[in-house]
């Protein structure tokens, strides 16, 4: 990876990875110091993560994003949790009321650059249990969706103020569609280039059909070993191009590789 540091020329390293919440599938453990070694080796500028857990007993009662924060040299983050409580005992969607110290699950936004203001979507939730066709299956299997979220903040750049909004969508096929078309609305009228980018759980015809946005970054993210699939995505609108090609980096954490693209005003 070529490394560059934050103010370096107008480039602005941006990355995408869905965590698992810290969860290596070689080991099946959490391990704070890797989670930190992983961020710190992206060396991203602007960072968007998923699958992230605050006061979880499965990651150590660890604050993730707050471990990710000071791997990486962010001077802002946010996290914003999905749900609340814990897998398998109290697990309910988050309301954005949850207390300092409550176990919780969600998304993070981390920057270098100054943030300037932050912004909450709560997506449309899916209610019951819906039936969704799995690859190599018979018949469709009955499944309970979670609550999806995106956050977003307005940052202050090298090259002046741009947007990125962050979030892990559905994988109901159909129900990913309403989520991002919904997450794309609430952003008209924001500071451009706006850039959407996370896990979208959908493959890049689709994202970029849905969306109307332009992909800024390709390759295969998912599954981690043999990637065939690009579920996660950086996607603009406005005046941002890539300075060459993204890399789908694998880390030794995770299901899914990291998504990372430098980028430019045009």
């Amino acid at each position: 990876m070529n490394r560059h540091r934050p103010g370096h020329g107008e480039r602005v390293r941006i990355a995408t990875f869905n965590i698992l919440h810290g969860r290596s599938p070689e080991d099946d453990r959490v391990d704070v110091d890797r989670l930190a070694t992983a961020v710190k080796a992206l060396d991203a500028d602007v960072l968007g993560l998923q699958e992230v857990d605050r006061d979880q007993p499965r990651s150590m009662n660890a604050d993730l994003t707050a471990v990710a924060a000071e791997a990486m040299g962010a001077v802002d983050s946010q996290f914003v949790a999905a749900l609340s409580g814990t897998p398998g005992g109290t697990w309910m969607a988050a309301t954005g009321d949850e207390q300092p110290g409550a176990a919780s699950y969600g998304i993070a936004l981390l920057s270098r650059h100054p943030v300037v203001s932050w912004r909450v979507v709560r997506l449309p939730a899916l209610r019951g249990r819906v039936p969704v066709w799995f690859p190599g299956a018979r018949a469709p299997k009955l499944v309970s969706e979670e609550p999806r979220v995106a956050v977003a903040a307005v940052v202050d750049g090298p090259h002046g103020q741009f947007t990125v909004a962050c979030t892990h969508l559905s994988f109901v096929p159909y129900w990913n569609t309403v989520q991002l078309r919904r997450l794309v609305r609430s952003m008209r009228g924001t500071r451009e280039p706006l850039v959407v980018l996370g896990d979208l759980n959908m493959e890049p015809p689709k994202a970029r059909r849905v969306s109307g946005l332009r992909p800024l970054a390709s390759g295969a993210t998912f599954p981690l070993e043999e990637p065939t699939r690009q579920l996660d995505h950086v996607l603009v609108r406005g005046g941002l191009r890539a300075t060459g090609p993204a890399e789908a980096v694998r880390l030794p954490l995770s299901d899914h590789r990291a998504l990372v693209v430098d980028v430019e005003p045009t």
